[in-house]
């Protein structure tokens, strides 16, 4: 079974993220930028998969700028036998992104796609389910357990009104969720063996797809500032503030 795994190099979660001052965008200079922690959870499944004798190759799959590599290697580190970074300076929207994977789905003919259930920049949670969509191929969301028997595989996945099991028959579209696994370290030797595995640098153009924006960012801002709250002496003023000023009881 031949397994792709799409990742997103975006700001590191430990990082905090600043506005433009023209309200542009994020300002991204001179930040610390890593894996989506939701893809590593993606990746570390796929791997997981191989040394269960389930999985033969893990394709690691990333579109964006020249310094995506970096992100790339690590994923080679944690266990993936070859990557592709399809190169783009541009943030593109997961509509682009979608159809990009699936043209290398389409070359690449894998029998899973593994995706992070969102990314921590945008949280659009689109990617997956547009590519299902695209390719026509069954899919499964927010996976928490993820079980291959034979052709088929059965995910548990975390709804409001408790767990629900869908079974998957490949190929398929799977996107993970936080309780799916913990990632690994990579050891140093893998480190330095990632250094050697083949990393394939296609230019965006390459596949055909427009990329003309679907949407128009009109301003980014930061959010207000908490205001401090205050301390009532008893229940029947909290009751009547509620009521009166912050209007919740009406």
């Amino acid at each position: 079974m031949k397994v792709l795994v799409s990742i997103k190099r975006v700001l590191d979660y430990n990082m905090k993220a600043r506005v433009k001052a023209d309200g542009s965008g994020m300002d991204l200079a001179g930040l610390k930028m890593s894996m989506n922690p939701f893809d590593e959870i993606a990746v570390e499944e796929a791997v997981r998969m191989k040394e269960a004798g389930v999985a033969d190759e893990i394709i690691v799959v990333s579109i964006g700028p020249s310094a995506a590599q970096e992100t790339l290697r690590s994923a080679l580190a944690l266990g993936a036998d070859r990557a592709i970074l399809v190169e783009t300076p541009d943030a593109l929207e997961p509509y682009h992104v979608a159809k990009i994977l699936a043209k290398i789905v389409e070359s690449e003919k894998p029998d899973l796609c593994l995706l992070g259930k969102q990314a921590i920049d945008d949280d659009a949670n689109q990617t997956a389910q547009m590519l299902a969509g695209f390719l026509n191929w069954s899919q499964a969301t927010f996976a928490s357990k993820i079980d291959v028997t034979g052709d088929a595989f059965k995910v548990t996945r975390e709804v409001d009104g408790g767990l629900e099991t869908l079974t998957c028959r490949k190929p398929c579209v799977i996107s993970v969720d936080l309780r799916l696994n913990e990632p690994r370290y990579p050891k140093l030797p893998n480190i330095m063996q990632a250094k050697k595995k083949p990393l394939d640098m296609v230019p965006v153009a390459s596949y055909g797809v427009s990329l003309s924006p679907t949407r128009e960012i009109i301003k980014v801002a930061e959010p207000a500032t908490r205001k401090a709250g205050i301390k009532v002496p008893d229940v029947a003023t909290l009751v009547q503030k509620l009521d009166t000023e912050a209007r919740v009881l009406s």
